[in-house]
């Protein structure tokens, strides 16, 4: 079998060439991804040898960059963009006196395979990985393979659902073990780990097997009280499992509006209405939601975490009226606090934390418009001058949030409503020109002060966002409509009122 059957070109050729007469192994996830015909983007490489020397020279001869991700072991990765998308390698020295000796030092059987680039026809497989993947079986290398690295806990979750394999018992004995120290695992590691397993076609089951297996409560303590929160119709579920199908509804609407769907494609009437009425969004949805915060995180990533979080701060705000109604009055704000705390703990970058901060805070909003109405030119201009590009996350969040309250199907006219506040925010959003969204000033501010005869002061801030809410709506275009609207304002004293209620 040639190089090319496990590796795209033109690694293959690039590589060989530079490791010379260095043995070299093609190792782990991506041979496992071939054998399942599975696209792989992400490849391991063990290195009899110098492998950051190694991997430096890669990164050189495709014109690529290049970071040591551990010295001390010898782990250098290069990232490749290439037009089909960027590939990611990891060169790492080799960890044992042979191949079969390194591999059996793994994680999991369906891990521990390689092939030498310089014999690709022969399958190294001292585990009898090939015959677990062929059966279905998810199964340790040994019987210590997770106490070594607690991580593996949550990788076992990851590769279980993502590749239909059945845990077996032994691993599963061992990966309940990893429970009580799984909080030891360093943050970034954890951090990566997680969001691997948040980019699965099915994030709600990851987190309820995680549950099962007692590893969600210590990795996200915040979630544990939402298991026994209560909540009034039209709530249809207490507050965990409400959480679980706010994440599953919004992973099923991303797959939906995704861009290479066609409208009508679904069986189901709620997701063919969305479908229909969101569809026209499809490109820009999915060049928001494949974007990059941080290098390897993305904003779907991201929007999934928040999901999990937008009702976390209701335990600490329950109250219940005299009617027995039981309410939640201020938890978007604590849920925000809370989802700040665990964006640091995970070590995230202060965008991504801003993001999981502002959906947290303002996913309710979409709701309020519905009840207020709609949405005028106005309220959209405010609803995105609050949130920016978290606008986008909010809209859909609030679709999944509404979904997940009601037992199935949902009544129609709710649906039907929530969804037109849906297209005329992402119309606003991803639609409006940027000088509508984000109007550029028509005025200085103490030019306006000194044309009405005010004195410098909170009054002119107030005056001149009125200016550039009128400019979102469409009334003013030129600096002497805006003098004209400041006056007109001034006169009948709204300068200084509050701004009405968001939504």
């Amino acid at each position: 079998m040639p190089p090319q059957a496990w590796l795209p070109e033109p690694l293959p050729a690039v590589i060989s060439k530079l490791a010379g007469a260095t043995p070299l192994w093609l190792v782990g996830g991506a041979v496992r991804d071939s054998l399942l015909k599975r696209p792989s983007s992400d490849f391991d490489f063990v290195v009899d040898g110098n492998a950051l020397g190694l991997a430096r020279l890669v990164a050189n001869a495709l014109r690529a960059d290049y970071y040591t991700l551990d010295a001390e072991r010898g782990i250098g990765r290069v990232i490749h963009a290439t037009p089909a998308g960027t590939q990611t390698l990891d060169f790492s020295r080799l960890r044992a006196p042979n191949i079969a000796a390194d591999l059996t030092d793994r994680d999991f059987t369906v891990n521990a395979m390689a092939v030498a680039l310089a014999d690709p026809g022969h399958l190294i497989d001292p585990t009898l990985g090939f015959g677990d993947l062929r059966d279905k079986r998810l199964r340790v290398c040994g019987p210590n393979a997770i106490a070594d690295d607690p991580i593996r806990a949550v990788r076992c979750v990851r590769l279980s659902i993502d590749l239909g394999l059945q845990i077996e018992p032994e691993t599963l004995q061992q990966v309940s073990a990893a429970a009580g120290v799984i909080a030891s695992v360093s943050p970034e590691r954890l951090r990566d780990e997680l969001f691997v397993l948040l980019d699965q076609a099915r994030p709600a089951h990851a987190l309820r097997l995680l549950d099962h297996l007692g590893l969600l409560e210590p990795i996200f303590p915040e979630a544990a009280p939402l298991k026994a929160l209560a909540q009034s119709p039209p709530h249809a579920w207490n507050g965990w499992a409400h959480t679980l199908t706010t994440v599953k509804h919004f992973a099923e609407l991303l797959l939906v509006l995704d861009s290479e769907r066609d409208d009508g494609a679904d069986a189901d009437p709620v997701l063919d209405s969305l479908s229909l009425r969101l569809g026209r969004f499809r490109l820009r949805l999915n060049e928001h939601f494949r974007k990059q915060l941080t290098l390897g995180r993305t904003a779907r990533q991201l929007a999934l975490l928040a999901a999990f979080y937008h009702d976390a701060g209701k335990p600490a705000m329950a109250s219940v009226e005299a009617t027995g109604i039981i309410r939640f009055i201020g938890h978007e704000a604590n849920g925000a606090r809370l989802v700040v705390e665990r964006g640091r703990a995970l070590r995230l970058s202060s965008v991504e934390i801003e993001r999981l901060q502002l959906i947290v805070l303002h996913h309710m909003r979409p709701g309020f418009l519905d009840r207020a109405g709609g949405v005028s030119a106005r309220a959209a201009y405010r609803f995105f001058r609050d949130v920016g590009e978290a606008g986008v996350d909010i809209v859909l969040l609030s679709l999944a949030d509404l979904l997940a309250t009601y037992s199935p199907p949902i009544p129609p006219a709710v649906w039907d409503s929530r969804l037109e506040i849906a297209r005329q925010l992402l119309e606003a959003g991803l639609e409006w020109p940027p000088e509508r969204l984000a109007p550029p000033p028509l005025l200085r501010g103490d030019k306006l002060a000194q044309a009405i005869g005010i004195m410098p002061g909170p009054e002119v801030g107030i005056l001149l966002e009125r200016i550039r809410e009128a400019q979102a709506a469409g009334e003013v275009s030129t600096a002497n409509e805006a003098l004209d609207l400041a006056r007109r304002l001034w006169a009948e004293g709204i300068s200084g009122e509050q701004e009405p209620p968001q939504g």
